[in-house]
Formats: C-alpha cells, structure tokens, sequence
C-alpha cells in the first residue's frame, strides 16, 4: 500500500509560468487528503516546484532539489541535472518513488530518480496520475482560448483532469512567476 499525490500542471505562456497541483492524496484507491498543497516558490520565489508520487520521498527530493538551487546560485539547468544523478546513484534516493516538475522564467523540467531531465518543447509539462488528463486540456485551451492567461489555462486546464481522472480532485492552487 502506498500513499500517493497526484496531478501537477507547469505551462509557460505569454511570458509568464504557471504551475498548479490538485490537493488530492490516496492511500492505494482511498483518498486520504482533499487539500494537500504540492506546489510550492523557492529560491526567493524565482522558482516554481511541485511534485507527483509517494509524498514523503517527494518531500525528502524537494529537500535534495532546494539544496542543489543553493549550491548552484539558482542555475535551474545544473541543480536539475546534479540531483538527477545523484538520485540514479545514491542508494537510499533509488527507492524513491516520485517525480519533480520545476520551472523558473527560462527552463521548465521534468526530473526522474531514472537519471532524466526532460524540457518539453511546447512549455507544458505535466506529472502524476491525472498528467495525461491536464496536458491535452491544456494544450486544447492554449489553441482555442488566447485571451486567457497561463494561471488561468492551469486552473481550467485541471479542473478538466479532476473531472476525468479519480486520482485528481478539484482543490487546486496555483502559482506564477513573470
């Protein structure tokens, strides 16, 4: 049994970033958490983070991922690649079973504890169980809805994944830097 956060949303648009995270955490198919909180602004909010998994091991890289920010003065690129290889090599980071989505006003980043950092071509990046859900919402309401802004194509966007997917609820936050 294992307890699991869900659905993240980052998406770069109109020289902003946004990222946004339903509030839901289950306990195999039981939801214990209606309003859990998995973004989060670092590094004097020049930073966006939120993550998707086991939430105690995601925690314990959000750890690990701030302290690389520090070491690396803010270079989002080298903190993402540091930790991914320490996560590949480290044993005790192996077994942890989560994924982070970071953003700053250049670079939004996927990393795994597989060794990958990945940057979407289109700025939309998405992680967790309802992942799948918000990345076509959202890239829906990019092409047909200009006008909106990208906090707003992030809240529209998940609250779409929250009606479809059962691991992502509709109790969402969302930050941005420009």
């Amino acid at each position: 049994m294992k307890i699991r956060s869900t659905t993240i949303l980052c998406l770069r648009y109109k020289g902003s970033v946004a990222i946004g995270g339903d509030g839901q955490v289950t306990f195999d198919d039981t939801v214990m958490k209606a309003k859990a909180v998995k973004i989060r602004k670092i590094y004097n909010d020049t930073i966006l983070t939120g993550f998707a998994g086991a939430a105690a091991d995601a925690l314990a890289l959000f750890e690990r991922f701030e302290g690389k920010i520090e070491e690396y003065s803010g270079n989002l690129p080298r903190a993402a690649v540091e930790l991914a290889k320490d996560w590949r090599t480290d044993k005790y980071l192996q077994k942890l079973e989560a994924l982070l989505a970071v953003a700053d006003k250049e670079h939004s980043l996927i990393i795994s504890g597989t060794g990958e950092v990945v940057e979407p071509d289109d700025g939309i990046l998405t992680i967790g169980s309802g992942g799948a859900y918000a990345l076509a919402a959202a890239r829906a309401l990019v092409s047909i809805k200009p006008k909106l802004t990208a906090e707003e194509v992030v809240r529209k966007a998940l609250n779409i994944a929250a009606k479809i997917c059962v691991y992502t609820n509709d109790n969402i936050t969302v930050e941005s830097i420009q």
